[in-house]
């Protein structure tokens, strides 16, 4: 029987690599196993009985390379699918959910918190289900950015047209006077920049760190250093070439799988 040693991370294309990249800056020592559905990414467009079953084909892969615990690096899978997850599996499953909804709630001053995501993971609700369970008072703005993911795989993040995007999409929010914005879509970090120009002041939380900061608490350091693997469903070229932009480094090998269990 082999050793579940790795920490499973899944998302529908490159931006769960924010979050692969936040776990391992937490947590150096544990091994790493990644895969991207680039075949059917984005998520955030589909039906929640879509974004249900292609969790579950994500999930299946990843427990079948036999890890200990399931991040689902996603928060558009995280908004429909956790619970599913959590009753098929017998392993820690943490989601960038929850974890963001606890710091946006510990950080405000004013109660007035922003959500930005996508289409599908703002139409769930989840993000203002999480923080009014914590914060019945808080005054929730969410907003979709459908824009945002395509403007960053396609690397145009320091290109005029993104910062005109940017600049419309927050202005809802200027007027609502937030002082904390949650970034509900791993993507956007890589877009903070831009971000916190428009809203100068605002306590900006992303749900890569604060989902990071979770796994490290199930872990226990060692001096070793952990080990990377990738997987996609398509294009591992595509996604070698532009997930440094993500990932923070260069991403040497990235594996093809098509051999999805279906359900």
């Amino acid at each position: 029987m082999k050793t579940r040693d790795r920490i499973g991370i899944f998302d529908s294309g490159l931006g769960g690599l924010t979050v692969m990249r936040a776990i391992r800056e937490a947590c150096p020592s544990e091994n790493l196993i990644y895969f991207g559905d680039t075949a059917r990414v984005p998520y955030g467009g589909k039906s929640p009985e879509t974004i249900i079953r292609y969790s579950l084909e994500s999930a299946i892969f990843l427990m079948e390379q036999d890890i200990k615990m399931l991040v689902i690096a996603c928060n558009t899978a995280s908004s429909y699918a956790v619970d599913k997850l959590k009753g098929v599996f017998n392993i820690p499953i943490i989601d960038v959910i929850e974890p963001g909804a606890e710091r946006a709630t510990s950080v405000t001053k004013n109660g007035h918190i922003g959500v930005l995501g996508t289409k599908a993971t703002i139409q769930s609700g989840a993000y203002q289900k999480a923080i009014h369970k914590r914060l019945p008072d808080a005054q929730v703005y969410s907003y979709a950015c459908p824009l945002f993911v395509p403007l960053t795989e396609e690397r145009f993040l320091n290109h005029p047209a993104t910062e005109l995007i940017v600049k419309e999409y927050l202005e809802p929010l200027k007027k609502a006077q937030i002082d904390t914005l949650l970034l509900g879509c791993t993507h956007y970090p890589v877009l903070k920049p831009l971000i916190q120009k428009e809203l100068p002041g605002v306590q900006i939380v992303d749900s890569a760190s604060t989902c990071a900061e979770r796994v490290k608490k199930l872990t226990t350091p060692t001096d070793q250093k952990g080990s990377l693997q990738f997987f996609v469903s398509d294009d591992p070229a595509k996604f070698q070439a532009i997930g440094p932009s993500f990932f923070g480094e260069t991403i040497p090998t990235v594996e093809l799988t098509t051999q999805l269990s279906l359900v």
